[in-house]
């Protein structure tokens, strides 16, 4: 498994919003969930090549501004239409205040 990267701190995340990181060329959606948890998901709609990273955060899920696609952050299983294809999740842990994501995604689905 790959060695955790830092993102950022953990408040420059405000609870329900998300942001764009890039780690190696792959592209996060981190999110700091309703639940007060942090997820991070790679951030492109499985249906159309859109950042999730500018969608809408709703509980432990993110809406794609496009279409209305809705993903569970916990497991990328699209929850909502037109999505049916589920998106990478990478495993996300706080330490001393900051984010760090592995690039290894924890859902067994690779990036494109």
């Amino acid at each position: 498994m790959a060695e955790p990267i830092r993102i950022c701190s953990a408040e420059d995340i405000p609870k329900g919003t998300a942001i764009r990181a890039t780690v190696d060329d792959t592209d996060l959606a981190v999110v700091h969930a309703e639940d007060g948890n942090f997820y991070a998901v790679y951030d492109e709609c499985s249906h159309a090549a859109v950042a999730l990273s500018e969608g809408e955060v709703d509980g432990c899920t993110l809406e794609c501004w496009l279409h209305g696609s809705r993903f569970d952050l916990r497991t990328g299983e699209p929850t909502g239409l037109p999505a049916t294809e589920p998106v990478p999740v990478y495993p996300v842990e706080v330490r001393d205040g900051d984010i760090y994501v592995a690039l290894t995604p924890s859902n067994g689905v690779t990036a494109p």
